[in-house]
C-alpha cells in the first residue's frame, strides 16, 4: 500500500481542511458565514405567500437547532433578502444585525441566542436581487396564460430566498407551506402532503440533504405518471410530449437499483420548466427539474435524466461537503450516468457519448487556467461557479473509470455500492474519498498515480478513451466530404445525435456561405428541432457568416435560457461582431436566470 504523495496531502489539507470538533463533524466552508460547529441548523420549517405581481415571496422559516457551544452565536447566510423579525423561545425578540456585503456571498444574519433557544423564528420577505427565484411572465410559458416561478439553489443561491446556513457540508431536514394564486400548482424537492385547510400546498422531507437542494416551483402544471412511483410534471401543453419522451424512467431507476444500491427518496418525478431555466437539469431530491431542450422527440438526449437520476447516489445522498470538493458530485454523477445509459441502451451509445464529452473537455482544457483542471480546487476568494467547467463532470468520471479498469468492474461495483452506503447522507471531502479506497481497493489505489488525477493540470496519459463504430462511420464521412464529396451523397441515413454531433464538430474550418448552405440543404440544420445539433450548427453559422441562420439563431437566443446553449453561441457572436452580440443580448437578457447572466456578462462585457 502506497501513501499519499506529499504534494496530495498539503494540497488537500488547504483545500479541504477537516476542522477537529468530532462532535460537530464539519469542514470549513469558504463560501458560507456560517460556523455550524457552533451552532448548527437541523431543520427548516418554510411558511412563504408567493405574490407574482409583486415578485415577491414573503413569510417566515423556523430553525431547529443543535448547539454545541451554547454561548455562540447563531450566523446564518443572506443575500438581498429583507429580514423583519427575529424571535425565539416563547416568540419573544431576539437581537440580530446583518453584516457587510461580501462578493459572491451575501451578508451575515447574526442572532443573539439566549439559554433555551433550541428554535428561531425568521420573518422576512425576498427582493428584486433575489438570485435563486426567477419570476416568469405568462409570456415567457408554453401556456403563455398564467406566471410561473421557479427557483435554482446550486451553488449558493438559496441563502436569496431562505436565511439559513447555506453550505453543502450542512445538511436539513424541511417542511413547507406554500400559499399562491388558484390555478397554480406550487411543487418542491419533498413529499407532497396536498393542500391543508387555508389552502397552502404542504410539503416535508424527511431525509436531510444540502440547502441547495431545497427548491421551489410553481406555476399551471399538469401531471401524468411513468410508474407507480415515477412521474411527470409540465406545462398542459408540453405534459404529452414529454410523457412520451421520458417513458423510460423507470427503468432507469431499476438499472440504478442494480448498480448503486436501492433508490432512498421515495418518488422519482421530473418537472420539465419554460426554456429558460439555465441548467440541462437539477438534481433537486424526489423532483429533477429539467429543461424542454431535451425533448428531441426520439429519447436521444434522456442522457440527461440519467445524469440527474444518478445523482440520487452521487450528489444528493453522498454530497460535496465544499464546492472545492464539486468533482465528487459531478465527476460520480457524469460517471454513474454512463454505466445507468450503458445497461438501458448498450456500450456502443455509452461509449458515443463519453467520447464526445472527452473532445469537449480537451477543447475546454485549452482555455482554462492550470488551477480550474485540478479535481481538488481552492476556491477561497472565488465564486463557486468557477468550478463549473468540465473538468468535475469528466476528468472526474474519467478517474473513476480508470479505477474501475484497475480494479475490474466486479471489485468496484462493490466498493461503489458500499461507498454510498458508508457515507449515506453525509457531506465528504475528496480525502475522505481516497482513504475509502485506498482502505477498500489497496492495490488499485497503489496502481494509480493518484495525484496525476486530483492535483496536476490536464488529462493523464493513462486516462480511457474509448472507440466506437458508430463514431468511425462518421469520422469516415467526414472524410469523404473533405476530399469533396457533395453533402448529399454522404452515408448519414439514421445517425443519431451523438454522430451528428460528431459531424458538426468535424468539419473543416474556412467553410464557405455555399459549402454551409450546400449542408444546411442535404440535413435541414437550420430547422432542426433538436436542441444540441442546432446549437452546434448555429456556433458554425456564426463562425461562417452563415446569414441564413440569422432569424433562427435570434429566436433560439430568445426562447432558450440554458447556459450551456448560450455561452458558446454569446462566445462565437463576440468574436465575429461584439456589437451584434451585445445587441443581442440587451435584448435578451432580462429573460435569462442569473446563473446564466452572471456568466454572459462577463463574455459580452454587460451588467444588469
Amino acid at each position: 500500500m502506497r501513501l499519499l504523495h506529499l504534494p496530495l496531502a498539503l494540497a488537500l489539507f488547504l483545500a479541504c481542511r477537516t476542522l477537529p470538533d468530532s462532535a460537530a463533524r464539519v469542514v470549513t466552508d469558504p463560501h458560507s458565514f456560517a460556523r455550524p460547529n457552533q451552532v448548527r441548523v437541523t431543520h427548516a420549517s418554510l411558511a412563504l405567500a408567493l405574490d407574482f405581481e409583486k415578485r415577491e415571496a414573503r413569510g417566515a422559516v423556523e430553525l431547529t437547532l443543535r448547539r454545541f457551544e451554547r454561548s455562540a452565536e447563531l450566523i446564518l447566510d443572506t443575500d438581498a433578502l429583507t429580514i423583519e423579525e427575529v424571535t425565539g423561545a416563547n416568540d419573544t425578540p431576539r437581537r440580530w444585525s446583518l453584516g457587510g456585503e461580501v462578493e459572491h456571498l451575501g451578508r451575515p444574519l447574526t442572532i443573539q441566542l439566549h439559554e433555551g433557544d433550541e428554535r428561531v423564528r425568521i420573518r422576512y420577505r425576498t427582493s428584486a436581487g433575489t438570485k435563486a427565484m426567477q419570476w416568469l411572465s405568462p409570456a415567457q410559458t408554453a401556456g403563455g396564460v398564467q406566471p410561473f416561478l421557479f427557483t435554482q439553489g446550486q451553488s449558493i443561491l438559496t441563502r436569496s430566498w431562505i436565511p439559513l446556513q447555506d453550505s453543502p457540508g450542512v445538511r436539513v431536514t424541511y417542511d413547507a407551506r406554500i400559499r399562491c394564486p388558484e390555478g397554480l400548482t406550487a411543487l418542491m424537492s419533498a413529499e407532497r402532503l396536498g393542500r391543508d385547510a387555508h389552502g397552502a400546498w404542504c410539503f416535508r422531507l424527511e431525509q436531510a440533504v444540502p440547502p441547495y437542494l431545497i427548491a421551489l416551483a410553481c406555476g399551471q402544471l399538469a401531471f401524468r405518471p411513468l410508474s407507480a412511483r415515477c412521474g411527470v410534471w409540465a406545462e398542459p401543453g408540453v405534459v404529452e410530449r414529454a410523457h412520451a419522451e421520458l417513458g423510460d424512467t423507470e427503468q432507469m431507476v431499476q438499472a440504478a437499483e442494480q448498480l448503486f444500491g436501492p433508490y432512498r427518496w421515495g418518488r422519482y418525478d421530473v418537472l420539465v420548466l419554460p426554456p429558460s431555466f439555465p441548467y440541462g437539469g437539477m438534481e433537486n431530491p424526489t423532483l429533477t427539474f429539467a429543461t424542454p431542450t431535451i425533448l428531441a422527440g426520439d429519447k436521444s438526449l434522456v442522457a440527461l435524466v440519467a445524469h440527474e437520476l444518478a445523482h440520487s447516489w452521487s450528489g444528493n445522498l453522498v454530497t460535496n461537503a465544499t464546492w472545492g470538493d464539486f468533482w465528487l458530485n459531478e465527476g460520480f454523477t457524469t460517471y454513474c450516468e454512463n454505466r445507468i445509459m450503458e445497461v438501458l441502451y448498450g456500450r456502443e451509445r455509452a461509449a458515443t457519448e463519453r467520447v464526445l464529452e472527452i473532445g469537449e473537455l480537451e477543447k475546454e482544457l485549452a482555455t482554462l487556467e492550470p488551477w480550474q483542471e485540478l479535481l481538488c480546487l481552492s476556491l477561497d476568494g472565488r465564486s463557486p461557479e468557477e468550478a463549473s467547467t468540465g473538468v468535475p463532470y469528466t476528468k472526474g468520471a474519467l478517474f473513476l473509470t480508470r479505477l474501475e479498469q484497475v480494479a475490474g468492474r466486479e471489485h468496484w461495483d462493490a466498493f461503489l455500492r458500499g461507498y454510498f452506503g458508508r457515507h449515506a447522507f453525509h457531506s465528504i471531502t475528496t480525502q475522505v474519498f481516497l482513504d475509502d479506497l485506498r482502505r477498500e481497493l489497496p492495490a488499485a489505489f497503489s496502481a494509480l498515480d493518484v495525484s496525476a488525477w486530483t492535483t496536476q493540470p490536464g488529462l493523464p496519459a493513462d486516462a480511457p478513451r474509448p472507440h466506437t463504430q458508430q463514431l468511425a462511420a462518421v469520422d469516415a464521412q467526414l472524410a469523404a466530404y473533405a476530399t469533396g464529396s457533395d453533402p448529399s451523397a454522404l452515408a448519414a441515413a439514421g445517425w443519431s445525435t451523438q454522430q451528428w454531433l460528431r459531424f458538426l464538430r468535424g468539419l473543416p474550418g474556412g467553410l464557405t456561405a455555399e459549402q454551409m448552405a450546400a449542408l444546411d440543404s442535404a440535413f435541414g440544420f437550420t430547422r432542426s428541432g433538436n436542441s444540441e445539433i442546432v446549437c452546434q450548427w448555429l456556433e458554425l453559422a456564426i463562425r461562417h457568416g452563415y446569414s441564413p441562420a440569422d432569424e433562427r439563431l435570434e429566436e433560439f437566443l430568445r426562447d432558450v435560457g440554458r447556459r450551456k446553449f448560450l455561452r458558446p453561441l454569446y462566445t462565437a457572436l463576440v468574436a465575429v461582431s461584439p456589437e451584434r452580440a451585445r445587441a443581442l443580448y440587451a435584448l435578451n437578457r432580462a429573460r435569462y436566470h442569473p446563473v446564466a447572466t452572471g456568466t454572459l456578462d462577463g463574455i459580452v462585457g454587460a451588467s444588469g
